[in-house]
Formats: C-alpha cells, structure tokens, sequence
C-alpha cells in the first residue's frame, strides 16, 4: 500500500516560511481545539496526532530542512537517488535524530513520518531502490515536556465570593478517563487561570506531560457588579425615605445587611460599606458601594397630591437650575 504524503504546512495552517514562533503559536492552539481531553469528536484523536508529528518536523531544523528538500515528489527523488543519493543509485538518507538520551518512539506517527524519519535507514525496499550508507538502527531523540492546554471552567458571582468545586473529565494516556475535582478559590477574578500541573499534552520520548489550565469566567449577576476587589449596586428607595432618611435592608454577597439612609438623601449618591465586597488572596475583603436610586411615586392620591402642592408652594423661590443659567 503506497505511503501517503503529509503536508505539515498544511496540517498546522501556516506558511511554507513560518519562523518557530509561528509555528509553535499555531500548534498551541490546534493542541487546545483537538486534544481528546477537551474535544469529543469523532476525528479529534487523529487529527491531535497529525498536529503533534507536524510539530515534531517542523520545529526540528534537521527534519524540516530533509523534509522541505523532499517535498510532494519524495518517492520520486527516493528512486532517483536525489537529493541527497547517489546518482543512479538508491536514497542515501539516514536520520540519526539529535543526540540525547532514551530511544525515539514513533509508534503514533504515521507511516510517512516512520519512512522518512524512523527507524528503516532512510528510504528502502522494493521499487524504491537500495538504501546505502550506514543503518541508523533506532533514531534517538531527547526527552521533551508536553504541551500546556486550556480550558475553560464558569462560575457564578456569588461562587467566585465564596469559592466553589467543579469536577472535570481528563483522560489519561491509557485512554482511560479520570474524574479531578478542581477547588476554585474564594475571591477569583474573571479570566484568572488555575493551574493543574501534570495534566497537559503528554510528553515525547519519556518527557513529563504539559499542564492544563483552566481559564476562569465570571458571569455577570443580575445586579451586582464587580471592579477588581469591590462590588457595586444600585439601591432603589422611596421617596420619602430619601427625604426624611431611614434604615433599609442592602442585599450582599454574604448575605443581607442594614444601611441608614441619611435624611435629604439626594439621587445617585454613593455609600460605602467597609468590608462587604470580594475575598482579596491577601487577606481582608474589599468594599461594596452602594448607589441610591430614588424611585418617585405613582398614582398619588389627592391627599399627595395637596401635601405636594403645599410643599411647592413653600419652596416657590427656590431654582434648583440655576447653575445652568
């Protein structure tokens, strides 16, 4: 069965010219979109392998160079003996990988990456000539660390005060899957990362796995808002409470608190309440500030109706727009 060509380029969505960083960007993020752990589609396994064999050549300067030189004809310039064979002769080209310790495991890359860049001695056998020079016997590499992967994990406002669990499925390199229970602290802010150590991309030839990360969102709640370690809300009260002050019950995200609305209270002033905002990793809390919203009656009767008139009447000079003028 004839070995099929892998376009790496392709494979990983940049240029024929990609600096490393590019590609490694490139890899990143196709790592994060198809590794089994985090995608369960049907072809998300395979298409995670062909990702991590066309990061294997393309971040090696040796095996991209071998690779860019081959390029689609590599059968036709295995039979030739160029380049790099002998002319009329069979494919000269060994891969003896980068000096390290531990042998190199191609077993998950594909038989085009094996061919080229495994353990046959270069191109061989029937109908593609003789291979001459000195066996490589098995490649060797060095170990390296896997890739760290992200995810994302939601949360509540009132879970982000008081800290939460959340469980998530990882499946191990055995193809078993495994159950992490995963504590958010008290006082996370939207967008913080947690940081599970160990449970990233596997590691090639013997290497550690990456990490995996899990990005936090902070959903935005209903009346709440957050600004770094302090929390805001708006506070509807009559009329009449604003006027003549009063004791009214304020809402929190520790629970319900009393708040002494000052007398002449005007609309949209501000209070603070020491304390009563989110968990700082510091130690402490931060401040909830509360907005006053003065809500104007409806429907007055004419009793209101005369109190308000006589209140007009007493206040007839005053001009509360005068600075305007």
């Amino acid at each position: 069965m004839p070995v099929e060509y892998k376009d790496y380029y392709k494979i990983l969505g940049v240029a024929k010219n990609a600096k490393p960083e590019e590609i490694k960007k490139a890899y990143r993020r196709l790592a994060r979109q198809y590794h089994p752990d985090l995608n369960k589609g049907t072809d998300a396994e395979q298409r995670f392998k062909e990702i991590n064999e066309a990061q294997e050549v393309l971040l090696d300067p040796e095996k991209r160079s071998r690779y860019d030189q081959l390029g689609p004809d590599w059968e036709r310039y295995a039979r030739s003996g160029a380049p790099g064979g002998a002319p009329g002769g069979g494919f000269q080209w060994v891969f003896t990988g980068t000096p390290g310790a531990g042998g190199q495991d191609f077993s998950q890359f594909s038989d085009f990456f094996r061919t080229v860049f495994g353990d046959v001695g270069g191109f061989g056998g029937a109908g593609m000539g003789q291979t001459r020079g000195r066996p490589n016997g098995r490649a060797r590499g060095y170990a390296q660390q896997g890739e760290d992967l992200e995810s994302e994990v939601d949360v509540t406002l009132p879970e982000a005060y008081r800290g939460t669990e959340r469980s998530i499925e990882i499946r191990g390199e055995d193809g078993k899957s495994k159950r992490l229970d995963v504590k958010i602290p008290a006082g996370v802010k939207d967008g913080q990362r947690i940081r599970l150590a160990g449970q990233g991309a596997p590691g090639a030839r013997g290497g550690p796995a990456g990490d995996l990360y899990l990005r936090v969102r902070v959903h935005p709640h209903p009346f709440f808002r957050r600004e770094g370690d302090d929390v805001h809300v708006d506070l509807p009260i009559a009329l009449h409470e604003a006027m003549l002050g009063e004791e009214v019950t304020v809402p929190t995200l520790k629970g319900r608190v009393s708040l002494k609305i000052p007398p002449e209270t005007q609309n949209g002033r501000t209070i603070r309440l020491a304390g009563q905002g989110m968990p700082r990793p510091s130690g402490g809390h931060g401040d909830m500030y509360v907005t006053v919203k003065v809500v104007l009656p409806q429907k007055l009767s004419s009793d209101e109706r005369d109190a308000i008139q006589k209140l007009a009447a007493h206040r007839a000079g005053e001009n509360v727009r005068s600075h305007l003028l």
